[in-house]
C-alpha cells in the first residue's frame, strides 16, 4: 500500500461540481492498494500519517504530527501510484488491487485514521474527482507499507 502525502494549508475534492470534502491544515493522503495489500498494511500506514512529524514547531522544526496540531486529512483513492512505468510508454497496472479489494482497503484505511482522532474527508472510491491542493511548503512524502522496519 502506497500513501503519498502532501502537507497542506488546505484542500478540496470535488465531484460533478460539488465540493464533497475539505480540510483546513493537514495532509492530503492519495491511497494506492496493491493487490498483495492487507489490513496490516493499512493499520501499518494509518498509524505512520497521524504521527508523522512534519508540522514545524515555535522555532520552525519538523517536530510535530497531524495528531499534535489537529490536522485534517483528505484521503483520496489513487489506483495510479501502483502504476508499472519500467517499460514503454503507457503505464501498467497489473500490481494494482481489484476495486473491491482497494475499496474495501480503502475504507478500512479510512476507519483505522479516523480512530486516532484526526478529522477526516475523503473523496468518492472509482469517481473522476477535482482535487485543489495548497501544498505548503511544499512537503510532499511517499510512504510504502511494504519498505517498513521489521522488528
Amino acid at each position: 500500500m502506497k500513501a503519498l502525502l502532501q502537507r497542506v494549508t488546505e484542500a478540496e475534492v470535488t465531484v460533478q461540481g460539488s465540493v464533497i470534502g475539505a480540510i483546513g491544515q493537514g495532509f492530503v493522503v492519495l491511497l494506492g492498494v496493491a493487490d498483495d495489500d492487507m489490513e496490516e498494511d493499512a493499520d501499518y500506514l494509518a498509524e505512520k500519517v497521524a504521527s508523522l512529524r512534519v508540522f514545524s514547531d515555535d522555532q520552525g522544526k519538523f517536530n510535530l504530527s497531524a495528531l499534535q496540531i489537529n490536522g485534517g486529512l483528505l484521503v483520496i483513492s489513487q489506483f495510479t501510484l501502483m502504476a508499472d512505468t519500467k517499460r514503454g510508454r503507457r503505464p501498467g497496472f497489473t500490481s494494482a488491487a481489484r476495486p473491491d479489494k482497494a475499496e474495501a482497503l480503502y475504507n478500512y484505511f479510512i476507519m483505522r485514521v479516523k480512530a486516532t482522532g484526526l478529522g477526516v474527508e475523503t473523496g468518492s472510491f472509482g469517481a473522476h474527482m477535482m482535487v485543489k491542493i495548497f501544498n505548503e511548503g511544499p512537503v510532499t512524502l511517499m510512504l510504502d507499507s511494504k519498505e517498513r522496519l521489521t522488528e
